[in-house]
């Protein structure tokens, strides 16, 4: 029962998580008709998003050591408030700084988040169930991000398109193609209003809540009395199947955000209104809900976080072909589905990633959320070669980001001293997968 309510509380900060996250993927085509954006810049959205936490992942765990986890995600979440207030001037001036400086904004505060949030849910229970822990709090971030669509592209995206058929007219004034862009960046005003009040009340909630400490959860071994070889030994360094997390989950990131935030606009470039369009993040994320689910009911009674991984990716590259091998809004339908086997890539990498960590958790879950600056480099290589050759050629990148995860999977072993090196001295082998 003493671990059912902080998970409960973190099981929220999932859905803020969600919500917040997958509200881009209405976000990115927004933006590029109300600034008047190629694909390229569009994807500028995901990149301020997602850098804040790679600048900011690090400062985050000191953070969390020197204010505990109860402060650090109560001055998260008003970190992100202060970032959804942003979007007023943005909306009312239409500068496109501004929106980027909010997402900017509201990255740093989910840093911090996350960096305190994913290790209670892999602490809080059996190491061997840990990705099982965070495929549920991933159900509450799916759940939110079925609804962020739906919700901010009903309010955001219901005029876009006798917008953009409107500022298409060569012969209309500048004055009035500029007037009526500031009343559609207008749209965004409500929605963003009512996060900022939403995640204000939360972080006042969070600060009231009794939430226990994991920082020096582990082998009570480890930890200052140790000899200086010792700590060595138990570097967070020395931890290869962590550094072999870090890389999948840079892949992962910037792969999941692709295959989301790239559908409504793959979708208008076939002739969908983008309000209609609003649907396929929306169906993508119940494909995820559905994976979570399969994950939770699996692991560890039918396959363990390790296979989960295995499967995941191959199920990954196979749709990812299925996806590319049709053309029009079949390919669309199909790419939705890639949340499928997306799903359990995420708690499975963070369940064998901070395995063995003990009192290096924090530090570990730091640079594990390092590596979501994945979601702010791939996808803007992702809209310039949109740019340059069209959506089929350009989710081509996802085939090498898939192919590192199942290398991750396959031979990414966490009792290595590096990721494929040789394990340190006194170490059992690690069994093979059985698949």
């Amino acid at each position: 029962m003493l671990k059912k309510f902080p998970l409960a509380v973190i099981g929220i900060l999932f859905f803020i998580f969600g919500f917040v996250t997958w509200l881009n993927s209405t976000l990115v085509p927004f933006l590029k008709i109300a600034c008047e954006l190629n694909n390229f810049e569009s994807y500028f959205v995901t990149f301020m998003f997602y850098i804040a936490y790679f600048v900011f992942a690090m400062p985050s765990a000191r953070v969390i050591d020197r204010i505990g986890y109860r402060r650090s995600i109560s001055v998260g979440l008003g970190i992100m408030a202060a970032g959804a207030a942003l979007f007023v001037p943005a909306a009312l001036t239409r500068y496109y700084m501004f929106f980027l400086s909010g997402l900017f904004l509201m990255g740093t505060g989910l840093a911090l988040l996350q960096t305190a949030a994913n290790p209670y849910a892999a602490v809080l229970g059996s190491p061997q169930t840990a990705a099982r822990r965070i495929g549920i709090m991933g159900i509450c971030n799916k759940v939110a991000g079925i609804l962020a669509p739906l919700v901010l592209g009903s309010l955001t995206l219901k005029d876009v398109d006798a917008v953009s058929a409107r500022i298409g007219n060569p012969a209309l004034p500048a004055a009035e193609k500029a007037g009526i862009l500031d009343d559609l960046a207008l749209q965004s005003l409500v929605p963003y209003l009512c996060i900022v009040a939403a995640l204000a009340i939360l972080a006042l909630f969070v600060r009231v809540v009794s939430l226990p400490d994991i920082e020096r959860q582990g082998d009570p071994e480890q930890g200052a009395g140790l000899s200086a070889d010792k700590r060595e030994k138990d570097s967070v360094f020395r931890h290869g199947g962590l550094w072999g997390g870090v890389l999948a989950l840079f892949f992962y990131v910037g792969a999941e955000v692709v295959s989301v935030d790239s559908l409504v606009n793959y979708a208008v470039s076939l002739q969908v209104s983008a309000y209609s369009a609003k649907m396929f993040p929306a169906l993508s994320m119940v494909a995820f809900l559905i994976g979570y689910l399969i994950g939770i009911a699996g692991i560890p009674r039918w396959f363990s976080q390790r296979t989960a991984l295995v499967l995941s990716s191959v199920g990954c590259l196979v749709v990812l072909t299925a996806a590319l091998s049709v053309s029009g809004l079949a390919s669309v339908y199909i790419l939705a589905w890639l949340g499928l086997t997306n799903a359990m890539i995420w708690p499975a990498v963070w369940g064998i990633a901070l395995e063995g960590l003990g009192k290096n958790t924090s530090s570990g879950s730091s640079l594990l959320v390092m590596a979501i600056v994945g979601g702010a480099l791939i996808p803007l290589l992702f809209g310039h070669l949109v740019d340059l050759g069209g959506y089929q050629r350009a989710y081509l990148l996802l085939y090498p980001c898939y192919a590192v995860i199942l290398a991750y999977a396959l031979w990414g072993n966490p009792k290595k001293r590096y990721l494929w090196g040789p394990r340190i001295k006194g170490e059992k082998e690690v069994q093979r997968i059985k698949i």
